[in-house]
């Protein structure tokens, strides 16, 4: 298997990338769950893959939550606003579920859970727009650093959140009081940001896949979505043993099916059909047609010369590509 990412080259002339992309888009699919107290940190230390506690003010990173056999319940991007503190946005359909689940551990440890999606609008940023937003935010905390305290953030300050690119276009999420105006930029549709999140290749835990993956399938080691150096959280070990023993046997792909596709969906070889070698996690319209999609496949279909998308005469998918480089030491 290659490490290094390469130039997607589609077998369908009309698929294209998301360098281009520039702009804003407000997006209704995700929410937001607060953890707030003195030991809210601490809380999701003991829950999250990702090292909460060392998050610096103002930064955030890619976090999943699991079931003790290591499945992804859901998937994060952790925000600390300040000490006591973090914001968790997540796909707005496994939220409720996701914060039932977290609120059973709470118990005496001091953090209040709650849902704060009804606080925020949420935009997705590209290009140039995304790149204003991020730099806004580093002047932002590099002013506040030292002249506030820890706890005494501004409830009104925008919340920027660093994403990967997509296609090298940067990205950036904006979590804004319902009432403030839009981010300055072009109008992006929420299409144009869900095909360019899927073509980034970090894919974000939606209902159909709950408990289908160990972070690993998803590559999310290597984007520091997963800390081998904190403590316990639910499926460590197995986590871990995937990791260090070499049980890694799938792993997730940027890629373009001929038709439509969906999150869910078994993909087949044509020349061994009786079993699914891997599973659609995330999908999208594509603009030049068909769908873009991330796909968590058996490493040793890697190469196969058919690979179908729903049942073994479903529409094909082709442009395998990994979208980022695969850390090789952890």
């Amino acid at each position: 298997m290659s490490l290094d990412p390469a130039t997607p080259t589609f077998s369908d002339p009309s698929a294209t990338t998301a360098a281009q992309l520039n702009g804003v888009a407000r997006i209704s699919g995700l929410g937001v769950i607060r953890a707030q107290g003195e030991q809210a940190a601490q809380f999701l230390q003991g829950q999250l893959t990702q090292d909460v506690v060392l998050l610096p003010v103002g930064s955030s990173r890619l976090a999943a939550f699991c079931n003790p056999k290591g499945r992804m319940l859901a998937s994060f991007r952790a925000y600390k606003r300040c000490a006591d503190e973090l914001l968790l946005v997540t796909s707005i359909d496994t939220l409720p579920a996701t914060l039932k689940r977290l609120t059973m551990f709470v118990m005496r440890a001091k953090v209040k859970l709650s849902d704060a999606s009804g606080d925020f609008a949420i935009y997705g940023a590209m290009g140039e727009a995304a790149q204003a937003l991020l730099q806004g935010a580093t002047q932002s905390i590099a002013a506040s650093a030292g002249a506030a305290s820890a706890g005494s953030q501004n409830d009104a300050q925008p919340v920027v959140i660093a994403l990967p690119p997509a296609d090298g276009a940067p990205r950036a999420l904006c979590l804004l009081p319902t009432d403030a105006a839009a981010p300055a930029g072009p109008v992006l549709t929420e299409a144009d940001w869900r095909w360019a999140e899927v073509r980034a290749g970090v894919a974000r835990v939606v209902p159909p896949v709950v408990e289908a993956f160990v972070p690993q399938m998803l590559n999310y080691e290597s984007v520091d979505g997963v800390s081998f150096k904190k403590g316990c959280y639910p499926g460590q070990e197995v986590v871990a043993r995937s990791q260090f023993r070499g049980a890694i046997k799938r792993r997730a792909f940027v890629a373009h099916v001929a038709g439509a596709a969906e999150a869910g969906q078994e993909v087949f070889d044509t020349s061994a059909p009786d079993q699914p070698v891997g599973l659609i996690a995330q999908a999208a319209p594509a603009p030049g047609g068909g769908a873009a999609v991330i796909v968590s496949l058996q490493l040793s279909a890697e190469l196969a010369a058919d690979l179908r998308v729903g049942a073994a005469d479903g529409p094909r998918l082709a442009g395998l590509q990994l979208p980022f480089a695969l850390l090789t030491d952890i």
